[in-house]
């Protein structure tokens, strides 16, 4: 297993325009965690290598100029789009992979192969606190590992979590969804994080669209997602629901956790 020191954060970048505030938001995330920080590019072939090791350097040096104490590093790989995720995991201790929102399309195929969740920043987002919240309880068991990470973030950074549970009709959906919020609230209660839970009025289908509207009200800086659990040729042709959440997210960045996979976890 790796240590804390090995794990790192992740940044995907694209060499251009956006890269600055990406990076400035996973230096954040890297604090927050305490873990080395490592800028990835994935080569669209094998020519470019040098000029696009020169960029990353470039940026290497800036910010070891105003941050000389944060551990950097880079990496260029050369990997199909849905292998990425895998090989950043298990070859390279990555634990969170920050990217371009303005870029999902690119990405989503890495996405939903992942076993690290994304965290899709918009190029014009502040920087942020990451101490607020919002998390949509829905009735899948996968919830628990949403709820892992928002208990990081509790732990890490002191943040606050706002769950807020579907309303399902039926009596399966109304039990699993229950479930799911106490299990969140014992684990939250464990590490004395501060949370709160409404119930929203939508069904576990659409209730990530009415936690959204929330989040975009309040003073949430994070919105933590739980990704389609089953992916279909429809989807491709209309869009997954996360990259629509994204969509509408505009400046607030999305964390995306891929229930299609068993995820790594953070060393403590």
């Amino acid at each position: 297993m790796a240590t804390i020191q090995e794990q790192k954060i992740i940044v995907l970048t694209a060499l251009g325009e956006g890269d600055d505030v990406i990076i400035q938001h996973a230096i954040k995330l890297a604090f927050i965690f305490k873990k080395e920080l490592c800028l990835v590019y994935n080569l669209p072939s094998r020519k470019q290598k040098e000029a696009c090791r020169e960029q990353l350097l470039r940026y290497v040096q800036k910010i070891k100029e105003e941050l000389p104490a944060l551990i950097v590093s880079t990496l260029i790989l050369l990997e199909k789009k849905s292998a990425l995720p895998d090989v950043l995991a298990e070859n390279h201790e990555g634990v969170l992979i920050v990217a371009n929102a303005n870029r999902f399309k690119q990405y989503s195929s890495s996405l939903s192969e992942s076993p690290i969740p994304f965290i899709f920043v918009h190029p014009e987002s502040q920087i942020i606190e990451y101490n607020r919240l919002v998390q949509p309880m829905d009735l899948r068991k996968e919830n628990s590992d949403g709820s892992l990470w928002c208990s990081y973030f509790g732990r890490y950074n002191e943040a606050e979590i706002v769950m807020v549970a579907a309303n399902d009709k039926s009596k399966e959906g109304k039990q699993n969804v229950a479930k799911n919020v106490v299990l969140s609230r014992k684990l939250y209660a464990k590490f004395g994080i501060k949370h709160t839970v409404y119930k929203g009025s939508r069904s576990s289908f659409r209730n990530a669209f009415e936690v959204l509207d929330h989040a975009l009200a309040s003073d949430c800086n994070l919105f933590v997602l739980l990704g389609s659990s089953s992916i279909t040729p429809l989807d491709y042709l209309v869009g997954l629901p996360e990259r629509k959440i994204i969509n509408k997210a505009g400046k607030l960045p999305v964390m995306v956790i891929n229930p299609r996979r068993d995820n790594y976890i953070l060393c403590d």
